[in-house]
């Protein structure tokens, strides 16, 4: 079976709602799931390589959610290699605060970049000022996007 991690940063639990759904999805195209919020994890949590999903809001003025800071401040200070780690993201934001949109989700997208991790697909952006619900549309878009695996 193909396993996936999804890995959530969130400050309300918006992002863990978006994830539960997309972790649905996932389980419904045949995939093994694992939903882990990212309170207290490192950059130990890659280190047997795989396949994994961000899926974090943005914060305050541009930054990853509280809960999120501890890995992301781990892993940008690390010289971790994670040629063996395949990602995607699920960024949300509010494209009302235009420098900042989706920002969390960019941020981690960078940095696992620079880490050597590849990047499946393009990031997903919701824009909570779209009338959509980002549970539905993560839900709708890991479909697809589990197709590139």
């Amino acid at each position: 079976m193909r396993n996936i991690t999804i890995l959530v940063g969130t400050m309300t639990g918006t992002a863990e709602l978006v994830a539960d759904e997309i972790a649905d999805s996932l389980v419904g195209e045949g995939f093994d799931v694992q939903v882990v919020a990212m309170d207290g994890l490192d950059g130990l949590i890659f280190s047997d390589g795989g396949v994994f999903l961000i899926c974090t809001s943005t914060y305050g003025q541009g930054d990853v959610p509280d809960n999120a800071l501890g890995l992301y401040e781990h892993l940008e200070h690390s010289r971790s290699d994670l040629s063996n780690v395949r990602y995607g993201i699920f960024a949300m934001g509010d494209s009302t605060y235009d420098a900042t949109f989706c920002q969390g989700g960019k941020m981690f997208d960078q940095l696992l970049t620079k880490l050597g991790a590849k990047r499946v697909g393009d990031v997903q952006e919701h824009d909570a000022s779209s009338g959509t619900m980002p549970e539905d549309e993560g839900a709708k878009w890991v479909v697809d996007w589990s197709k590139l695996i």
